[in-house]
């Protein structure tokens, strides 16, 4: 049951809300990350997969909509994840966590820096494989939320054939291969192949070659997705603008498929909402929040799916 040794406190903006928070990540003696709204009244929100309330805001949102709720977990959980955090309160002061730079590396370096201690994370190992589809994750929207998404992909010119699979694997490991496919040139089709052991050698590969990777958006779109509740925090010091052609960005990218290891970033993130360390191979072709969550939904909709080994 490793959790951080002292407080860790961030502050900065959400991303989507554009309100100031701040977040202090506490040591815990009970199994799993749970979050503290200090600004309202309620009880601890456990960050499971069975308690995301929304993932159609572009990001994961734990907790119900019409109560105590935190929004744009998943960079922080990523962060937790690569750190070997499995047991943490997290109070914080507002409906959503700081995007600081827009990556994982800010959070994951001060988890790191203030000591874990001893013990490990359970294992959820994947023994049959799952897989959802971004049509039937569509579906499970309302009306009104499918047509914002509808014109979302018309602007952006995306076609609905993506997915997220979940099969086994024999190597012990998280191995993850994503790829966006997007019309802009500037992104194009990119992939990218991750896998994780929990071993330094892994770790640091993560913090050296995913990490700091950023969340991006067209620029042009901004205020579309500000008049809808989006966006109302992005600047150039913590998100990707890509310019109204699609063909180059307004800042500069530490690597030119730095899109696509943003996604990675989600990915782990999102996999960490299981409770556990996911032992399997997930593929990610277009995917989205949305279906990360109806993917672990699936896997543990049958006990036959998974084994669970405690850490």
């Amino acid at each position: 049951m490793p959790t951080v040794k002292k407080q860790v406190k961030f502050s900065g903006v959400g991303i989507h809300s554009g309100l100031p928070v701040n977040m202090v990540i506490k040591p815990s003696k009970k199994i799993g990350i749970f979050f503290h709204r200090t600004d309202i009244a309620g009880d601890d929100i456990l960050a499971r997969f069975d308690n995301v309330g929304d993932t159609k805001m572009r990001n994961t949102t734990i907790g119900s909509l019409d109560g105590a709720h935190v929004k744009t977990i998943e960079h922080l959980m990523a962060a937790l994840f690569m750190a070997g955090v499995d047991s943490a309160i997290i109070e914080i002061d507002g409906p959503e966590t700081p995007i600081l730079d827009g990556s994982a590396i800010e959070f994951y370096n001060a988890i790191a820096d203030c000591g874990i201690t001893a013990g490990k994370i359970k294992k959820v190992i994947v023994r049959k494989s799952v897989i959802v589809t971004a049509r039937e994750a569509l579906r499970q929207l309302s009306f009104i939320t499918r047509m914002k998404i509808y014109i979302m992909n018309l602007l952006s010119g995306r076609k609905m054939d993506g997915f997220v699979k979940l099969s086994p694997c024999k190597d012990g490991q998280l191995n993850i291969k994503a790829t966006l496919v997007y019309k802009e040139k500037i992104i194009g089709k990119q992939s990218f192949v991750y896998s994780c052991d929990g071993t330094k050698k892994s770790v640091d590969v993560f913090v050296r070659d995913i990490a700091r990777a950023r969340t991006f958006g067209k620029y042009s779109e901004w205020e579309y997705l500000k008049s809808h509740g989006m966006a109302r925090g992005a600047n150039e010091n913590n998100i990707i603008a890509l310019n109204d052609e699609g063909d180059a960005t307004l800042n500069k990218v530490f690597w030119p498929d730095e899109f696509v290891r943003h996604k990675i970033i989600d990915a782990i993130g999102d996999m960490f909402t299981s409770g556990g360390f996911v032992v399997g191979n997930l593929e990610s072709y277009k995917g989205s929040h949305a279906m990360n969550n109806m993917v672990l939904k699936k896997l543990f909709s049958n006990p036959n799916n998974y084994d669970i080994i405690d850490g």
